[in-house]
């Protein structure tokens, strides 16, 4: 018996962290995971409530907490998203995850970010705050210094030379994926929409007129000609590149 007293031990040390500071500020699934630690030391402490309510919480907590999920997947989503379509991906009741974004919204809210989380056209999405906007915008069109980078530079010159054109064009003839690289351009305001293809019905893109202001050009009759270097064959590689 004086052999298993050195058992002990070890359980101050996995149940010296959670025992004081996390326990009084539970509030459900945000602690799941700290209350996996002390379940196999805080018996002589807790009884039998804390591995209860630990277990209870087990199954939610085998990945991230609700409200880190729930931002993770705003943080992408380009348009609202409704909270049935959020609790079907998280496999969690719908009240819940209404109750989680609520939440977050009066968190962000309370603390003063520079985004918020809001409601609108029945579902949730991330927007910058409104007394932020005036530097919002300041930064994506006029303050912005940065120079393009030379993905930025060929997606430009494809556009300019081959306008109007699609993502999917301009794709195949840089011969990589340029959505982000077009999203970059069109947020700067150097190329804009013009309209779709009748036969794919592809929107279409086209340089503006800031893209001229930039390069010091009456109209596009002044480009350099550069024209005849790009291939004349890209209808064949569209449906390779996306």
């Amino acid at each position: 018996m004086p052999a298993q007293d050195a058992d002990p031990e070890p359980e101050p040390a996995r149940g010296e962290d959670p025992a004081p500071g996390e326990r009084p500020v539970a509030a459900g699934q945000s602690v799941a995971a700290d209350q996996a630690v002390p379940e196999a030391g805080g018996k002589a402490e807790g009884g039998g409530d804390e591995p209860a309510a630990g277990a209870a919480d087990a199954e939610p907590g085998e990945g991230p907490r609700l409200e880190a999920a729930l931002e993770a997947i705003l943080l992408v989503v380009d348009e609202p998203v409704a909270e049935v379509t959020l609790a079907q991906v998280l496999e969690r009741p719908t009240h819940e995850v209404a109750l989680a974004l609520r939440g977050l919204a009066a968190e962000y809210t309370a603390a003063g970010r520079g985004f918020d989380l809001r409601e609108v056209a029945g579902g949730w999405r991330l927007y910058t705050r409104a007394d932020c906007a005036p530097l919002v915008e300041r930064f994506v069109r006029d303050g912005q210094q940065t120079r393009l980078t030379q993905a930025a530079l060929e997606t430009l010159a494809v556009v300019a030379y081959r306008q109007p054109v699609s993502r999917s064009r301009v794709a195949a003839v840089r011969g990589v994926n340029s959505d982000g690289v077009m999203r970059t351009l069109v947020a700067r305001g150097l190329v804009e929409e013009a309209g779709t293809d009748p036969e794919s019905q592809a929107v279409l893109y086209r340089t503006s007129s800031y893209f001229l202001e930039r390069l010091g050009l009456r109209d596009l009759s002044e480009l350099p000609e550069l024209a005849p270097f790009l291939p004349d064959d890209v209808e064949n590689l569209e449906e390779t590149t996306k």
